[in-house]
């Protein structure tokens, strides 16, 4: 099967930082399912794993943490899908990724694809959705109000790709008034087309935007990058007890100064629950077939917002260096081999 790998990490610069290669078709067993992929979409965390993680010795590692396609076979312990299931998932950090024809994951963090969408938009959303929910109702439990506090989510990042998901999750299923952080015209205007009630801009201090609104200090925020260039505004912002969630990975986080508040600080890994097979891991299908639900019913949306080709190594060098921008908006998929 063709599929897209790397031997050693690199800059994406380089010619072989992204390989196309040939692997043999895995065979599933246990409560595996054996997907053909018809649609990839590429985060940061591809990003992250082939700057800096290398594969085991002679081995090539395949990255991919998004995908769409249809279930073609199925290990003898499966329950969920049969053969012929259309599907979409995010899969596991510890196991070969999505970037194959044929990718192999475990049943109990696999949704049914939703209906109203085709294989590319449905690959957009399974990462983004599984952490955004995660965040804001298994983490920060953002419908259990805080006292005295404005009944208010703080989304820093609200055009990137969990950020633009959680947008909609937040509107859809709370009665929060969400404020997203933007910095440009275009990603401003996506933020409030996704539902966002205040749309701040985060390359000025965000505690004077906030007071400006007048609601009052937010109980909840949820950073989704660069969290360390805001920490001292959210430690003004945000209301005494609040909770504060986060998903990057700051060199420094300095919780100390929350302690005046009794704020207290979630993180937030969608990956958790697969990499220690948790009792609670088929949560993951759970959620995502209560996305492809909302997605039926026209309560969110897909975040698709480019399709790079299809899904082979140049392409996917050109969504890596998309992705290095910190610009990008929404999601990149890729589809078809």
């Amino acid at each position: 099967m063709r599929a897209i790998a790397y031997k050693t990490p690199q800059a994406i610069s380089s010619e072989t930082s992204l390989i196309d290669v040939d692997l043999p078709v895995p065979t599933p067993e246990g409560r595996d399912i054996l997907v053909e992929v018809k649609a990839i979409s590429v985060n940061p965390v591809d990003v992250k794993v082939r700057a800096n993680a290398m594969p085991e010795p002679d081995q090539l590692k395949v990255l991919g943490w998004d995908a769409a396609g249809i279930v073609k076979a199925i290990g003898p312990g499966v329950k969920l899908f049969q053969p012929g299931d259309t599907v979409f998932y995010a899969g596991a950090i510890d196991r070969p990724g999505a970037n194959a024809e044929f990718h192999l994951v475990d049943e109990r963090i696999v949704g049914k694809k939703p209906e109203t969408l085709d294989f590319p938009a449905a690959a957009a959303l399974p990462l983004t959705s599984l952490t955004a929910w995660e965040a804001l109702f298994d983490r920060l439990k953002v419908n259990d109000p805080v006292p005295g506090a404005a009944n208010a989510l703080l989304i820093i990042g609200g055009a990137g790709g969990v950020g633009s998901i959680a947008i909609q999750l937040a509107r859809a299923l709370t009665n929060l008034t969400v404020i997203a952080t933007a910095s440009r015209p275009e990603t401003q205007k996506w933020a409030y087309d996704l539902g966002a009630h205040h749309v701040l801009d985060h390359s000025k201090p965000l505690a004077h935007q906030i007071d400006q609104l007048a609601l009052g200090a937010p109980a909840f925020v949820f950073s989704t990058t660069n969290t360390a260039d805001h920490l001292d505004e959210i430690i003004k912002l945000i209301a005494p007890q609040g909770r504060f969630g986060l998903i990057d990975d700051p060199k420094v986080l300095d919780v100390m100064p929350f302690k005046r508040k009794a704020v207290s600080i979630h993180w937030e890994l969608m990956f958790t629950r697969s990499l220690f097979k948790t009792k609670d891991m088929d949560e993951q299908n759970r959620i995502l077939t209560e996305i492809a639900r909302l997605v039926d019913s026209g309560k969110i949306r897909s975040t698709l917002t480019q399709t790079l080709g299809l899904i082979n190594a140049d392409n996917l060098k050109k969504a890596h260096a998309l992705i290095e921008t910190g610009r990008t908006k929404g999601k990149l998929v890729l589809a078809g081999f």
